[in-house]
């Protein structure tokens, strides 16, 4: 049954009833004028990427024989402006997945805490852990049904479940894809290329770790938007472990070692020389000799 109104009066009524000198039209209800354009959601998406700062960050992860390695640098940008050198860009979902953050740092990190929510909720009404395709479904599920509102996201979900390691990429319009090696941020053109010279299946732990810390370091070395430290976690079936987190400025004297310089002449004194002393009362007189490079 519905409610019977028409013994009341209008809102404005009422207010200005209340308040004699304000104008009706101020206790109204607020309205705005519409640009006027023929295309109002291309008016609205471009004045959005006019205002959007750049994201610039380079994170990675790749499978091998034994496990999962993700690493990441830790600088956050705003524009042409570095906010912080010490950012976590690999989030602990449970203790056996990590996702990655690229893109908007407060999303990644807001939806990948709720996804370490429902992976819990998962696991105490199955009685077993989620498997990485199901974390990563969950998650490009959630991102779908907010699409086209303003998230950044490109995420990598990667674990070690029942069937072995996994590894997806997530990203902000519900994208999903399963692959073995992904670099994702402003640094992942150079990362890759680090990565495909040196990346095979059948490589060790150690050697794994490796690859993964140059490939970063390499990114920063190029890429003005990626920098701080290089973090690198390794996924295996006990769960994660940080191998690695070393400053991106003294990884660079580990890949390109400092070499010295060729000496070709040097300036050397011969005490007592000449001799006979015909040059006045020098007692030495300095000579060039070859020196033979080392």
């Amino acid at each position: 049954m519905g409610l019977d109104f028409s013994g009341l009066e209008p809102p404005t009524i009422r207010a200005s009833s209340s308040f004699p000198n304000l104008q009706p039209n101020i206790l109204s209800s607020p309205s705005f004028e519409l640009p006027s354009v023929k295309d109002l959601d291309g008016f609205e998406k471009a004045a959005v990427e006019m205002v959007k700062p750049v994201h610039g960050t380079t994170t990675l992860a790749f499978l091998f024989k034994h496990g999962v390695i993700v690493a990441a640098d830790s600088r956050a940008s705003m524009g042409q402006y570095i906010s912080s050198q010490s950012v976590k860009k690999v989030l602990e979902i449970n203790r056996y997945l990590l996702g990655t953050m690229a893109g908007g740092a407060a999303d990644c990190q807001f939806w990948q805490r709720n996804l370490g929510t429902r992976c819990r909720l998962h696991e105490l009404a199955n009685k077993r852990r989620i498997s990485v395709a199901g974390a990563s479904k969950l998650l490009a599920n959630t991102l779908y049904s907010y699409r086209g509102m303003g998230l950044s996201m490109g995420t990598m979900i990667a674990g070690w479940d029942e069937t072995g390691p996994g590894l997806f990429y997530v990203d902000s319009e519900g994208g999903r894809i399963k692959g073995r090696l992904f670099s994702v941020g402003s640094g992942s053109t150079y990362a890759y290329g680090i990565l495909d010279s040196g990346y095979h299946f059948h490589m060790s732990v150690d050697e794994a770790v490796d690859l993964g810390r140059h490939a970063i370091y390499h990114a920063t070395f190029r890429d003005g938007a990626s920098g701080g430290v290089a973090s690198v976690y390794y996924v295996g079936p006990e769960g994660w472990k940080k191998i690695a987190g070393d400053d991106v400025s003294e990884l660079h004297y580990k890949y390109y070692p400092v070499s010295q310089p060729v000496v070709e002449q040097e300036m050397v004194e011969i005490l007592g020389y000449p001799p006979t002393g015909n040059l006045g009362d020098c007692s030495s007189i300095p000579i060039y000799r070859n020196v033979a490079s080392s």
